[in-house]
Order: C-alpha cells, then structure tokens, then sequence
C-alpha cells in the first residue's frame, strides 16, 4: 500500500516535518506502507505558477500524481493566523477535486501553542470533508510543550491505528468476513419470552 505524506513546514528541521515522519513510522509499524514524502516547500513556486498559468511544473505534477495515487494521506502543517498555512492550502487547492474521494486521510497540524489545536476541527477537517476524504476520527496536533511531553505519542499511535485501518479496509488487506450471526425465528423468539 503507498501512503502518502504531505508536510508543509518552512523550516529545515521543521516540527512539522518531524510529526508528519512520526506518524509515518507509527502506520508503517501497523501496515505494510511504502512511503513518499512530499515537501511543500521545494514546490511552493511551481504552486504559485499553476496559479497563474493553470498548469503544474513537473516537480508539482509528480506530486500531484502521487496524493492522487496514494491509498492513504497523511496532510500536516504548521498553524499560521489560527490555520492552516497558505501553502498548504493552494496544493490542495491546485489538486483536482476529485483526487481524495473516499482516501483516508490522516489530519495533524503543529503550532507555538495549545490553543491553536482547534485547528484541526474548525480548519482543516471541514476542508477534507468539502474533498470527500475519509478524514480519521482522530487528528494530532502538537504544540511546541508537546514535544516530549506525555500524550503526544498515544494520539499519534491512536490516528495511525486509525489509517492503517482504513488503508486496510478499503484496499481489501487484512479485511475479514463478519460472523454470521445465528437466525431465530420470530415465533420462536416470542415462545421464549412467554416461557420466561
């Protein structure tokens, strides 16, 4: 299964960059994932120029082609002004709208403090939502406190656990057969109540 991960820090090392590859390796130890890394960054000016010309670079179309091919996502980004960056948003933007119909999708997002972790509600889940991704149930923001902090490493083993399940599901690995539950008729079911 291909997961992709979507990292929009600005720095180099960036907290950003450092979540995303955490929670790479959190998946890779649940599924078997091979794993591509696109940076934002290195692609920023092929972004602006789809903009203004409509067409990708060929760095942004590779990237494109391989969200688009992912069996999963993982989109991280540092919080700028209570939201996602505009990085982040414009290759999302420049994606064709129906590349993430029906993907899991892994949302986290990093910031100087906790109270920009709404961020992931109120900002980047609706955005999915709007992308018919399957965002997971549970998405991780890491403040700078975070950082070795307690916590931090349950949610991010908690929403791997989540994609690789998806990925799992909707790839048709590791899926089971439900159980067949037994068939008791009405009429007999009704004689065991009256019996009781």
């Amino acid at each position: 299964m291909k997961l992709v991960v979507v990292s929009a820090g600005l720095s180099v090392p960036s907290s950003t960059r450092l979540l995303a590859d955490r929670l790479a390796a959190a998946v890779g130890r649940q599924a078997p994932v091979e794993v591509e890394v696109v940076e934002l960054r290195d692609l920023a000016v092929e972004i602006a120029h789809n903009f203004t010309n409509g067409f990708p670079g060929r760095r942004l179309a590779a990237a494109l082609e391989a969200v688009t091919g992912a069996d999963g996502v993982i989109a991280v980004t540092p919080v700028f002004t209570a939201s996602y960056s505009g990085l982040f948003k414009s290759f999302f933007d420049v994606l064709d709208k129906d590349a993430l119909a029906g993907k899991p999708v892994l949302i986290a997002a990093t910031g100087g403090t906790a109270r920009h972790s709404l961020v992931l509600e109120h900002a980047l889940r609706p955005m999915f939502a709007y992308l018919r991704a399957v965002v997971v149930p549970t998405g991780v923001y890491a403040a700078s406190e975070d950082w070795g902090a307690e916590g931090l490493e349950g949610r991010v083993e908690q929403a791997a656990g989540e994609l690789a399940g998806l990925m799992q599901g909707l790839s048709g690995t590791g899926r089971r057969e439900p159980e067949a539950l037994p068939v008791v008729p009405f009429a007999e079911q009704l004689a065991r109540l009256a019996a009781s």
